[in-house]
């Protein structure tokens, strides 16, 4: 074994964080950890992913999901497309695979919402494949220890340097604590500002240590701006102090979630409407701006379309973070 390979293990035995994941007997659960720990932080997953495995313990319960139940257990963890992928994947293990994750990276790669970087991930992990990771803590540290310049946002660079690091992890006898550990060193060492570098198992090879040039890798591209979106909706309730809710269709990202009503939605006329609120939210790829009206309700209410609905407990549906976010303002 490479003498850079036998000190990044040895760092990881004392310096890895417990997990509620980290050594869980149970592929499933390992799998629904990664999927949820994509682009999202440690700590912000740690209490969504108990919960998540207290109301769906094993394939054959996510598979038979409703939706309302799958959303309101990933409801504020954001990229939406992920649990409904991973429901699909489910439903595809238990019509295919007798409700058994396949073994390998290869397989695992044929399941819905499972790229190069979760199937390297579960199989190493779960099944000791040595697949290599790279995710943006892998990356970033071997960014810097080579002083590579590619861009790891990009598939090809990606797989490029996956391909340097399979001998690696070929030669060592767990490949599971080998992606764990280049992923915890970029987590807690080798991070994007203010690197611990002295404290680094990797300290004697790496380059931009030596050259005191840290802060230029990886190398991030120029970000575009981000075009905004502006909606106006609506914050009513009826006289017994029910909310008026619209199920969110048509956009994918936020396809089945409750969120107070379009303005322009609404199935009747508004008069005297006041804005109470402007709510600002940042997305991947664009920013919502949404103007909350008030107004009191017509004295005679038609009867509401079938994605509409009066809530008396709107805390028990799923909903959008907007929406959460403006009822806890208001």
């Amino acid at each position: 074994m490479n003498d850079w390979c036998q000190r990044l293990l040895a760092w990881y035995q004392t310096a890895r964080r417990e997990m509620p994941w980290r050594g869980h007997p149970d592929a499933y659960a390992v799998w629904v950890s990664e999927i949820m720990l994509q682009q999202t932080q440690v700590n912000t997953v740690r209490p969504y992913f108990e919960r998540f495995l207290a109301t769906f313990p094993d394939i054959p319960t996510l598979a038979a999901a409703t939706d309302d139940a799958l959303l309101k257990a990933w409801e504020g963890l954001g990229y939406y497309t992920r649990v409904r992928n991973l429901r699909k994947a489910a439903q595809q293990l238990v019509a295919e695979a007798d409700a058994q994750l396949p073994r390998t990276a290869a397989a695992l790669k044929q399941l819905p919402g499972i790229g190069a970087y979760t199937a390297a991930a579960i199989a190493s992990i779960c099944f000791g494949e040595a697949e290599p990771v790279v995710d943006g803590n892998v990356a970033r540290v071997f960014a810097r220890r080579n002083r590579l310049t590619e861009d790891f946002s990009k598939e090809p660079n990606r797989r490029k340097l996956a391909d340097w690091l399979r001998p690696f992890i070929q030669a060592v006898d767990s490949p599971g604590d080998f992606n764990q550990a280049m992923m915890e060193l970029g987590a807690l060492i080798c991070t994007p500002r203010n690197p611990t570098c002295d404290a680094c198992p990797l300290r004697q090879e790496c380059q931009a240590a030596e050259t005191q040039t840290q802060s230029n890798y990886p190398v991030i591209p120029a970000k575009k701006a981000l075009p905004e979106r502006t909606r106006e909706v609506c914050l009513l309730k009826n006289a017994d102090g029910a909310l008026l809710l619209a199920r969110h269709e048509g956009e994918r990202l936020l396809d089945g979630f409750w969120e107070l009503p379009a303005r322009d939605a609404l199935p009747f006329q508004l008069h005297k409407a006041k804005l109470c609120h402007t709510h600002r939210q940042t997305f991947t790829h664009f920013r919502q701006i949404l103007r909350v009206y008030t107004a009191p309700l017509p004295i005679d209410l038609p009867k509401l379309p079938a994605n509409f609905c009066w809530s008396l407990a709107p805390e028990t549906l799923p909903l959008t973070t907007a929406t959460r976010q403006i009822l806890t303002s208001h």
